[in-house]
């Protein structure tokens, strides 16, 4: 009987370790709670109407329809029965395995303060993108006929909470759509007054990137025209407004990009777990007390070749399948030796705007127009087949040329939105949150 293999997560790192294992005598359950693979870099572009889904994701039974050793199932794993090597699901079926590979991501962190999560979306997830897409389009539409101003501003005015590599991208894109795409589009409204306004916790955005890349990216962004605001904390979100330091903004469309919690891999196997709930993993990725269990990408953290952990995005996560597959076909030749996980920093990238980005090499940084050509070439690089790097390529260069953005659809119609809004609003009457003082975000990662 061949070995079990179940991998939980059809992420960049979950894909990865398939790709490993093939030629190896394995049999591989895939179990994922979505049938698609998606490319999280480029999902921001989604949310902003620059790209359609089916260009960024792929199902998951079409990249491995070659592969008869791989069974896909398309289910939600509640639990692991670590003991009797079992695999819970939702219904109470289960997946037994010989080794198990949890590859679950991550999903938003609010300070505890879920709630917002109503007014504030995040973007992990295709629907949260399609969702902040229609959140956006409908603020034009609903600016376009509202007569009275102050709630036109407040239709008019976006707010993306942290300045992270996700917050700067969207505010860019949100300033680019309102400034250079909508104008032609609307009679009654100036959509190049509309106002982004990009909050951060922290002293700087880009936290991650050197000073001067921030100071670059900092200064880019104003030169679009979106508001930063440093150093003040969420303290409110409701459907009507967010709270920031001492002031309330009058706003209708919040996104949240400002931190991370893990999926509950902890918890299933009453394991360890950093303040974010991300896995404490040994250093070959295994979890503590169980050699057959390993975990990857957002759902743990491990040290990388500073000290530091290594950072939430597609690279870690594609070197962690990488190793766990090399690990698992070490074992199967009796080679059960550890084998440390070694983190090997590619660079990171940012863009901000269709003609500005930030790349950090560690050896080498860049900014401007050349950063932003091999942000494009790098991620179309990384695309899933020569149809999407090709649909791609071409939208971008349509953006670029002529402003226009394609996929400026609203895919529900607008009373399931007020009565989204009506019922969110009656919900937030009876809550108040606020956040600590001074607190700062987990950092978000992003695969």
């Amino acid at each position: 009987m061949p070995h079990r293999v179940v991998v939980v997560g059809a992420g960049f790192g979950g894909l990865e370790v398939v790709k490993g294992l093939a030629g190896a005598a394995v049999s591989i359950t895939f179990v994922d709670r979505r049938n698609h693979h998606l490319f999280q870099p480029l999902l921001y572009q989604v949310a902003t109407a620059s790209l359609a889904t089916s260009e960024i994701a792929w199902p998951i039974r079409s990249l491995v329809w070659n592969r008869p050793e791989v069974t896909t199932i398309l289910a939600n794993v509640t639990g692991v029965d670590a003991e009797r090597r079992l695999v819970l699901l939702e219904g109470g079926e289960t997946v037994p395995y010989d080794s198990l590979v949890l590859a679950t991501g991550a999903r938003h962190a609010y300070f505890g303060h879920d709630e917002w999560e109503r007014y504030a979306l995040g973007l992990k997830t295709l629907e949260d993108a399609t969702t902040i897409r229609r959140r956006i389009l409908v603020a034009f539409e609903r600016a376009e006929r509202e007569t009275d101003p102050e709630k036109q501003a407040a239709l008019l005015t976006f707010v993306i909470v942290g300045a992270g590599p996700t917050g700067v991208e969207l505010a860019g894109t949100i300033a680019e759509l309102a400034r250079d795409t909508l104008p032609r589009d609307f009679r009654n409204i100036d959509t190049g007054r509309a106002r982004v306004v990009l909050i951060e916790a922290g002293p700087r955005v880009l936290g991650g990137f050197p000073d001067d890349l921030s100071e670059y990216a900092l200064r880019s962004l104003r030169k679009l025209g979106i508001e930063v605001e440093l150093g003040r904390a969420v303290s409110n979100c409701t459907a009507d407004s967010v709270t920031y330091g001492d002031v309330r903004l009058a706003t209708k469309t919040i996104i949240w990009a400002a931190g991370v919690r893990a999926s509950p891999a902890a918890e299933w196997l009453g394991a360890p777990a950093d303040k974010a709930g991300r896995l404490q993993v040994m250093p070959d990725l295994t979890v503590p007390g169980h050699p057959e269990i390993f975990a990857i990408g957002d759902t743990v953290t491990v040290s990388g070749p500073n000290g530091k952990p290594a950072p939430g995005i597609a690279p870690a996560a594609k070197q962690q399948g990488q190793h766990v597959a090399a690990t698992i076909k070490a074992r199967l030749r009796d080679n059960a030796a550890p084998r440390p996980f070694h983190y090997r920093h590619q660079g990171s990238l940012a863009q901000i705007g269709k003609r500005r980005a930030v790349i950090d090499f560690g050896w080498i940084r860049l900014r401007g127009a050349l950063a932003w050509w091999l942000w494009g070439i790098a991620h179309i690089y990384f695309l899933i087949g020569s149809r999407a790097r090709l649909s791609v390529a071409i939208n971008w260069l349509w953006i670029h040329a002529r402003n226009q953005r394609g996929a400026r659809l609203i895919t529900q119609g607008e009373a399931r939105i007020d009565a989204i809004g009506v019922m969110a609003g009656e919900e937030a009457k009876s809550a108040q949150p606020a956040l600590a003082a001074g607190a700062t975000p987990v950092p978000s990662g992003r695969q």
